[in-house]
């Protein structure tokens, strides 16, 4: 399988620092002023990349000789570049923005176009932010490494889109036990009832039904990096990661309460 990688160059792994507030809102009730609670910002434990899933597939481990699945991360053209530094003067918070998956320069807006080339960077199709207590080390221009940036053993977070299934019933959505399918029985895979009777009289919000499912952002938290290969320029994570082959990765460092995040 082929595999298309370019490296992208970064800096160390950044501890997370007690959350700031972003300050306080407050607003009249029958005359008298309240104040709002106060807004934190959610740092993340540190700068992360986007990468395309491969697929999966079996690695043994060269110390145990057990096999362990894994998920197969490339890098596509173009890598991952950061394309705008935010600060809490310019713009309220403190961000890293970076850019994934270079494209030809006609499958972009002008504005798009325009927001790049004042970084530097080259036309990039993906664009996704990287909140940090601190962003003095990354400036725009600069290209983020993986390799840099993690290292076998690594705990990440990895989100992306799962697969969309379509409208499916409540067996296969919410895993229901379906009914009898002999003695006469004439409900077999329906739902059954979903009313409580004449109170309330009414189906209650949130019950569980047949509908959507997947398709959504999912996030798989705290897996394994079992092995970084820089000749093929990939990574393999120990798991399954959201969504099908070629859908778009966000890797970033696992928040682990106590080691990167304050046990408070």
């Amino acid at each position: 399988m082929a595999m298309a990688a370019v490296g992208i160059g970064g800096g160390a792994l950044a501890f997370l620092l007690p959350q700031r507030s972003r300050g306080t809102v407050s607003w009249s009730v029958g005359g008298s002023r309240r104040p709002a609670a106060a807004v934190r910002a959610s740092y993340e434990a540190g700068v992360g990349v986007m990468a395309t899933k491969v697929g999966m597939m079996t690695y043994f481990d060269p110390e145990t000789g057990k096999p362990v699945p894994v998920t197969v991360v490339g890098f596509r053209e173009g890598g991952n570049v950061v394309t705008q530094v935010k600060t809490t003067a310019t713009d309220g918070y403190d961000a890293v923005q970076v850019g994934y998956h270079g494209v030809r320069e006609d499958k972009l807006t002008r504005p798009e176009l325009g927001h790049l080339g004042k970084a530097g960077a080259p036309p990039l199709r993906h664009l996704q932010e990287f909140r940090l207590p601190a962003v003095d080390a990354f400036e725009p221009g600069q290209p983020l490494d993986f390799s840099e940036l993690f290292k076998e053993g690594d705990i990440v977070d990895v989100s992306g889109n799962s697969i969309g299934k379509g409208f499916q019933g409540g067996i296969k959505r919410h895993n229901f036990k379906r009914g009898l399918m002999t003695h006469g029985s004439k409900s077999h895979r329906q739902l059954g009832s979903i009313g409580a009777g004449t109170t309330p009289g009414r189906v209650y919000k949130g019950k569980k039904m047949p509908g959507r499912m997947g398709g959504t952002k999912t996030k798989i938290r705290k897996l394994k990096i079992v092995k970084i290969d820089n000749d093929l320029r990939v990574l393999m994570i120990k798991g399954a990661v959201p969504g099908k082959p070629g859908n778009l990765l966000r890797i970033a460092p696992a928040k682990i309460v106590g080691k990167n995040i304050p046990k408070n």
